[in-house]
């Protein structure tokens, strides 16, 4: 049974890979929501898809059942896809590998992806994760990760990561895109792990802001920076609630103070997490022009 499924053959120019699985590495799913909202804001298109039943357990990753018209029955099984889009003024074409982390031949799914980047000409792969960490959500996202040479390293701005112990298919295939020549990145964003059972936009915000800076384009980041900011107040008002947990925060911001002073950070998403006039002033205006150009929304 071949493992890739080919809907049409597209046509890139100088194509880069962006790569993100839901699973062990999307931590509050920040990785998954970053390449799926890069891909709306360039509208992506599908062009191949990877056979489900050579990749995952369906006892563990189950298909599931949805209602059309609320009388057919349909059964969707989990899909990992290859997507095409063009990454406005940057000259280039981003194609998205998305989905699931499989569960099975993760050699073979990792040489797939390695031969078919080689066949469509990519030559740039950046790869999303997201991990827990103590690490408080009042401060800015810390972005680790590791690149293939220094330029695109500093380009990058990852912190390096030390990290030894198991891996998931992030891994996996930048080991194999490294082995085919490919520069690759891979970007992970810390999540603090006492708000690990909800999505992060902060995180998302994060990833999305520094995958554009690598890919030399740039993206709306508008309902972001509002989902980021109501993301904050929202588990703010949870903390205040709870002597224990305030508590808690106060000392991971005190141990992150001492490694990251707030005096050297910078503004925004990869920015600050506290408003400044400025920002605020910033955030105000984008909430307005995104209000007037999505009235239905």
């Amino acid at each position: 049974m071949e493992l890739l499924h080919w809907e049409r053959r597209p046509s890139l120019r100088q194509p880069a890979l962006v790569a993100a699985f839901e699973g062990w590495n999307d931590a509050g799913n920040a990785a998954s929501e970053a390449a799926a909202y890069l891909m709306r804001a360039w509208h992506g298109s599908r062009f191949a898809t990877f056979e489900p039943e050579e990749l995952f357990d369906f006892t563990s990753t189950r298909p599931q059942v949805r209602l059309e018209y609320g009388e057919t029955r349909r059964l969707e099984w989990p899909s990992i896809q290859l997507s095409s889009a063009s990454a406005p003024g940057s000259g280039r074409d981003v194609v998205f590998l998305s989905g699931p982390e499989p569960q099975l031949r993760w050699r073979s799914f990792a040489e797939e992806v390695r031969e078919t980047c080689t066949a469509l000409g990519v030559n740039l792969a950046v790869l999303l994760g997201a991990l827990l960490a103590d690490v408080p959500h009042t401060r800015p996202v810390r972005v680790t990760g590791g690149a293939g040479n220094a330029e695109l390293a500093a380009l990058a701005g990852v912190e390096p990561s030390y990290y030894e112990g198991p891996t998931g298919i992030v891994g996996v295939v930048a080991e194999a895109l490294g082995r085919a020549g490919i520069a690759t990145t891979s970007l992970w964003a810390s999540v603090p792990h006492y708000v690990s059972q909800s999505s992060s936009p902060k995180a998302t915000l994060a990833l999305v802001e520094r995958s554009a800076r690598v890919l030399g384009t740039e993206v709306d980041l508008a309902k972001l920076r509002i989902s980021s900011a109501a993301y904050e107040r929202q588990i703010n008002e949870l903390v205040a609630s709870d002597e224990d947990a305030s508590a808690y925060v106060t000392r991971l911001e005190e141990q992150d103070a001492e490694v990251h002073p707030p005096e050297t950070e910078t503004a925004g998403g990869d920015e600050g997490a506290r408003l400044t006039p400025a920002s605020g002033e910033r955030l105000a205006a984008e909430v307005e022009r995104y209000l007037r150009e999505h009235p239905k929304e």
